[in-house]
């Protein structure tokens, strides 16, 4: 029964965005979407690896500094 209720809630949610035209909206902009994302170009495996470990090893930097200078200003003021 509670199958029946969200199939037919979904099916008035369908209907009302159909008459609104939302659907082709939606259609359009997918369309569109796909159409730029073939258009886009796309970093190699390696220019990835290498951009991900930059990233992770400036994480890592960034981090250390964080403890460090944390640990610094903790032993001052307390």
């Amino acid at each position: 029964m509670k199958v029946l209720i969200w199939v037919a809630v979904v099916g008035v949610i369908f209907g009302f965005l159909w008459k609104q035209g939302q659907l082709k909206r939606f259609t359009a902009y997918w369309q569109q979407t796909m159409e730029e994302l073939k258009k886009c170009t796309w970093p190699t495996r390696d220019e990835l690896t290498g951009s991900t470990v930059v990233v992770i090893l400036s994480i890592l930097v960034l981090g250390l500094f964080t403890f460090v200078v944390d640990r610094i200003l903790f032993q001052l003021f307390i």
